[in-house]
């Protein structure tokens, strides 16, 4: 935006509500539109009456900016707003708000009648969001009341208003639950009896608790988290979310209140409500703000101060993503096509928990999943329900493990199996059977790179004959948080040699148009937004073969691998850099160093 000008002073002294036709007039001598849009949108807005903030208003009659003739959207007119009044401008972040000291600062009426908005609470100030920064009437009883300095921000009228209703809302749930006897805690290592108070539990369908509830879905799935973790602590209960493989405190819970929840939620992914002694395991299906079907992974923790519950979040759109929305580049797409269409053999995915193993494999199976085969898994858990699959889960308490569900399958007339991981020589044997006999096998292990997958699977004890006469391939994926577009920023530090370095003694070839993260209100600072694939795909071939012997050497298959058109994982980020999607540290934190 320009710079204020010396009409900014006058309106800094404006006093009173923001009046349509002063807004439109200071825009034009600000420069930010020309006199001639200042005159077309005061006749638009005075043809039709309307009781939005005069804020939105403009931003709804689309107003250009004079100098490169960009539509005008709220937050630019709400920054322009800030610097005209000589405030800071806030974009309102929920997960940065605690909601419970916001609702102890003033009440909902209050904070509605003078459309401000408590954001951040200190022991000595008290920080207050507001779309109407010329009115200051409601200052000193703020400050009076909660004994702190009122400092004033600038946010857009829809934020203030929209988060208003939200967080008064889940504080009048949060006290009333309270009310109801949520002060009790669970059970925990340093249980204190207090005499003289009443140790009523908190009921798990109190009207409060499922609004609560309720809430804490809909907020997780507003802000794209993958994970959900309600952790007790001594004296508070805390709700964290995990957002681009980043945990973000959420909420501060009374204990009581958080026990009421694991409770709500047990009872509906249909878990033992009572049984607070033992991990147990569930799921839940609900639907988002958009109306899509989102199911997620429960699972609890008996911890030293109760019972702690992580939700897994599956993405709706997860098991349809083609292969470039993984991340996979050309080469390896094409190459991992050839795999997956064949008719029989054994392909691996390797890679730590949380490397994005299983939406590799529900995205290629869902793909391959047509009318005429039969997809058979095995899982422990079941991930994502998928009706185009044949699911069963392992149930280790009735010996029904990886080998029993295999086993089984093998009479179900498969196509296709995917088998949940390899963790034993006798799942293993079975994969191996289930090859031979003309199946095609999916399935994961736990190893850093692919080349190792064949050494693992000797040493489980699978004989090398059988490896050479089975295996397919094997694909080793890790995830990067990929830069925000909205601030990220060309960083002319790293160039085609800076990256070769980290790559030796592979080259970098083409243009580099690598970028630095920034951080801005979308991105919450991080200058991250989402993640993506890096992959290392090993197609077996027949030269890759001759160097798995009785006791193969992990560097030659290598070796083999690479030229057999294997990238390695941090050369697949190194390419990745290049291209500005992400950055040099995040792949040097995710990937193995090349050997």
């Amino acid at each position: 935006m320009s710079a204020v000008t010396p009409a900014a002073a006058a309106a800094s002294r404006h006093e009173g509500p923001l009046v349509l036709s002063h807004l439109i007039e200071w825009l034009a001598k600000d420069g930010v539109i020309s006199p001639m849009e200042a005159k077309r949108t005061l006749a638009r807005c005075a043809q039709a009456e309307s009781r939005q903030a005069p804020l939105v208003r403009l931003a709804n009659v689309a107003m250009t900016r004079e100098r490169d003739g960009k539509p005008l959207d709220l937050e630019m007119l709400t920054q322009w707003l800030a610097g005209r009044a000589g405030l800071a401008y806030l974009r309102i972040d929920p997960i940065k708000v605690d909601v419970g000291k916001v609702a102890d600062t003033m009440s909902a009426a209050y904070a509605e009648r003078h459309k401000v908005l408590p954001v951040q609470v200190t022991p000595n100030e008290v920080v207050v969001a507001t779309a109407e920064p010329f009115l200051t009437d409601w200052i000193a009883e703020v400050e009076r009341q909660s004994r702190r300095s009122v400092r004033r921000v600038v946010s857009n009228p829809t934020d203030i208003q929209r988060y208003t209703a939200e967080f008064f809302a889940l504080a009048k749930s949060v006290r009333a639950a309270q009310k109801a006897g949520g002060s009790a805690g669970g059970a925990s290592f340093e249980q204190l009896v207090e005499l003289g108070k009443t140790n009523k539990q908190l009921d798990a369908n109190d009207q409060s608790v499922v609004q609560v509830v309720d809430w804490l879905w809909q907020y997780a799935f507003d802000q794209r988290a993958s994970d959900i973790h309600l952790e007790p602590r001594r004296d508070q209960g805390m709700i964290r979310f995990r957002i681009d493989g980043v945990l973000h405190p959420a909420y501060q819970m009374p204990m009581g209140v958080l026990n009421a929840m694991v409770a709500r939620i047990k009872l509906l992914g249909r878990m033992d409500v009572v049984e607070k002694r033992r991990p147990l395991d569930g799921r839940i299906k609900t639907r988002n703000m958009r109306g899509d079907e989102v199911e997620m992974r429960l699972s609890t923790l008996p911890t030293a101060f109760g019972e702690k519950m992580v939700m897994r979040i599956f993405d709706p759109d997860t098991a349809v993503k083609d292969l470039d929305a993984l991340g996979f580049a050309p080469h390896d797409a094409e190459r991992w096509e050839k795999l997956v269409t064949r008719p029989h053999g054994i392909i691996l995915v390797t890679g730590p928990t949380g490397s994005g193993k299983t939406t590799t494999l529900y995205s290629t199976l869902k793909r391959i999943a047509t009318e005429e085969v039969n997809v058979s898994t095995v899982e422990d858990p079941i991930e994502m329900i998928e009706p185009s699959f044949n699911q069963t889960q392992v149930q280790t308490q009735l010996d029904f493990g990886f080998t029993e569900g295999l086993r089984a399958l093998m009479r179900q007339d498969p196509d296709i199996i995917m088998v949940g991981e390899i963790r034993d020589l006798a799942t293993a044997e079975m994969a191996v059977q289930a090859a031979l006999t003309g199946h095609l096998v999916f399935s994961t292990l736990h190893t850093n790179d692919a080349p190792s997958a064949i050494t693992r699977l000797m040493e489980l004890g699978v004989p090398s004959y059988l490896i050479t006469a089975v295996m397919l391939g094997v694909l080793a994926q890790r995830l990067v948080r990929t830069l925000c577009p909205n601030c990220k920023e060309p960083d002319e530090s790293v160039t085609r040699e800076k990256l070769a370095e980290f790559v030796k003694p592979w080259q970098i070839n083409g243009s580099v148009r690598a970028y630095k993260p920034v951080g801005c209100v979308d991105c919450r600072m991080t200058g991250y937004m989402g993640r993506m694939g890096l992959y290392e795909l090993l197609s077996i071939t027949e030269a890759f073969k001759g160097q798995v012997t009785k006791e193969p050497n992990t560097a030659g298959l290598r070796r083999q691998a690479v030229v057999d058109g294997m990238r390695p994982l941090r050369l697949a980020g190194a390419l990745r850099v290049a291209e500005g999607v992400t950055t040099i540290e995040e792949v040097l934190s995710a990937t193995p160093p090349l050997e």
